[in-house]
């Protein structure tokens, strides 16, 4: 990569160098217009020679720069500088401007191969789920969720990074390097994306369980000697589950993790809101609306089209730029082959060690009877004890659809089950009031007496968003929770149409739908206004704009001798660019031009002529 300048755009200082990764580099920046602290991004070069990647990149990271989300890294700013390499020639370089934040990847923390405490890994996808949320409702699919792609905070705070650039590069990828090419880090790639198909919002939602499965036990759910071997398993295999890892992962937030994990995107969560709410609940230890972890494995799988089973290029996970990795794939002959043969040798194993079991049994019930027919020979009967054994019946739990709570009690004990209700869900398809779902589901066979976690449809999960402008952010909180929403971050702006600690503007917009649990981010005033350019104005411009910033306004006066300069702002209390508070004052001196006078000067007095002496 030829030697970045030190400015870029004619606005951002170039400082050290923060990270690096395959696709990029990562450097401290500062922004000079706005006075603050950004981290520079520098893509590789040989990106910057394809025009479709450059289009694409542009308008993805214009997307990208539109999400307002506390839990995702903001998107400032893109551009292209134009360098000269040392063979002289011309070429564009891109850089996005993003904000810094402070603290270390999940990739970071994960480093030793430890897990980490279950509450701080729930904690941790929950951030990620919410960043999605948002995103998908935007229209924008992540495609490379990892842990070099997620950063925590000191405060604990999770934030998503590179929403847009993998979606560059995915669209790009036919003319960059070759078809079926895939975006995304092998140990976390969705089986669609292995097998090269288009991906949607439940893609990233694989990738997030399999983030959650290293959280928990401190490894992915697959690995392999290499890319192809890694994306081969998240095609046609099952994981393990986590608790035969993690002892310590309880039942349901194993559930929730197999069903993350998915092979069929209709069998995983259909939305990263009913993900997060059933991971919350298994944290809570409330009931779940994931099948047993076991049913899983009876689960067929699917497995690689023979034109896409691949060799990959070895895979970088970028912890330092935290940007995109595109593996590439290409055909190859034997992969399926290989499989069904293990497989058929394991059928083979598994008949076999069944027949010696059968013999086993058979031999033993031989030897019963022999003892019993020489025990019945003895003069007097020998007491015999008789052992029941008692075979317990499994149940099925009932369809429960269109029933209200108390209709579904009654069906659940009239099948000998246990009801339990579990927190009401938002539903635009299902009644308020009526079933939604349970945990174990409709169907499922269990043990009499088992207890159902049943939940119910609380109405509507679509709300109009509030108008919030004027408010303050506590008032904001209490108006937003009367519509099921939260409120999200905030960011503080130098704004003078709202007073200090009011709200200017919200992401998203009033009157726009959102779905309940939905946070909304809002802009604050800092109750500070910049000083515009004053000097050169006349008096009543220069009054104008500062009465617009709510600043008071005190004039004073200078003579002047040039006439051009009558009623023109001379200088100010307060410089171009300064920082004063609303409702402060500035002083402006304002030439006063006086016309020189034209009466002639009075003649000096005559001496009196020395008297004569006659």
């Amino acid at each position: 990569m030829p030697d970045i300048p030190r400015v870029l755009g004619k606005r951002y200082e170039v400082g050290d160098l923060i990270g690096r990764g395959g696709m990029a580099q990562v450097h401290l920046g500062y922004d000079t217009r706005l006075s603050r602290t950004v981290a520079i991004k520098v893509l590789r070069t040989d990106l910057a020679q394809d025009p479709m990647f450059l289009a694409r990149f542009r308008r993805e990271a214009q997307s990208a720069a539109a999400l307002n989300h506390p839990s995702i890294v903001a998107v400032y700013d893109t551009g292209e500088e134009q360098v000269s390499t040392d063979t002289g020639k011309e070429i564009s370089l891109p850089y996005i401007v993003m904000e810094y934040v402070k603290g270390r990847t999940v990739a970071a923390l994960l480093a030793d191969g430890d897990p980490v405490p279950i509450g701080e890994a729930v904690q941790i996808v929950v951030g990620v789920l919410s960043a999605l949320e948002y995103s998908h409702h935007e229209g924008i699919i992540h495609r490379d969720i990892k842990p070099g792609n997620v950063m925590i905070t000191p405060d604990a705070k999770v934030k998503v990074m590179d929403f847009g650039i993998a979606r560059a590069i995915a669209d790009s990828a036919a003319t960059m390097t070759q078809t079926n090419s895939v975006v995304g880090t092998a140990q976390y790639l969705s089986p669609e994306q292995a097998r090269g198909e288009v991906v949607d919002a439940r893609s990233d939602l694989y990738s997030t369980g399999c983030l959650l499965y290293e959280l928990l036990t401190g490894k992915p759910p697959f690995s392999g000697d290499s890319a192809v071997a890694v994306a081969y398993q998240h095609v046609s295999e099952t994981p393990k589950p986590a608790s035969q890892v993690a002892p310590d992962v309880p039942d349901a937030i194993d559930r929730v993790v197999m069903k993350s994990l998915a092979k069929q995107r209709d069998a995983r969560y259909q939305s990263a809101a009913e993900f997060r709410n059933d991971l919350l609940s298994a944290a809570r230890g409330e009931g779940v609306d994931a099948p047993s972890v076991t049913s899983w494995n009876m689960a067929p799988v699917a497995v690689f089209p023979p034109t896409q089973v691949a060799q990959a290029a070895p895979t970088t996970v970028d912890t330092a730029t935290q940007a995109a990795a595109a593996t590439t794939y290409a055909p190859a002959q034997t992969g399926t082959q290989e499989a069904v043969d293990e497989e058929k040798e394991k059928t083979r194993r598994k008949n076999r060690a069944m027949i010696w079991g059968g013999i086993a049994l058979l031999v033993i019930a031989l030897v019963a009877i022999i003892w019993a027919v020489l025990s019945g020979r003895d003069t007097e009967p020998t007491p015999t004890t008789t052992t029941t054994t008692t075979t317990v019946t499994q149940v099925e739990v009932p369809r429960l659809t269109g029933m209200t709570e108390s209709e579904v009690e009654e069906a659940l004990e009239a099948a000998g089950l246990e009801f339990r209700k579990g927190n009401d869900v938002a539903s635009d398809t299902v009644e308020e009031g009526l079933f939604v779902s349970s945990s174990p589901s409709p169907g499922d066979s269990v043990d009499p007496g088992t207890t159902v976690t049943v939940h119910f449809s609380s109405g509507s999960s679509s709300v109009d968003v509030p108008d919030l402008s004027g408010m303050t952010t506590e008032q904001a909180a209490s108006r937003l929770q009367e519509y099921g929403l939260t409120l999200g971050g905030t960011t503080t702006v130098d704004d003078p149409s709202q007073s200090k600690d009011r709200i200017v503007s919200q992401t998203p917009n009033a009157g726009s739908s959102a779905q309940r649990g939905d946070s909304v981010t809002v802009t604050v005033a800092s109750g500070n206004v910049i000083v515009p350019t004053l000097v050169g104005l006349s008096e009543s411009d220069a009054t104008a704009a500062l009465n617009a910033l709510n600043l008071n306004v005190n004039t004073r006066s200078e003579t002047v001798s040039d006439s051009s300069q009558d009623g023109i702002v001379l200088s100010a209390s307060a410089n171009e660019g300064d920082t004063v508070s609303q409702g402060s004052s500035v002083t402006i001196t304002v030439g006063q031009y006086t016309e020189p006078s034209t009466e002639p000067k009075p003649s000096e007095p005559t001496e009196d002529p020395t008297p004569s002496d006659g």
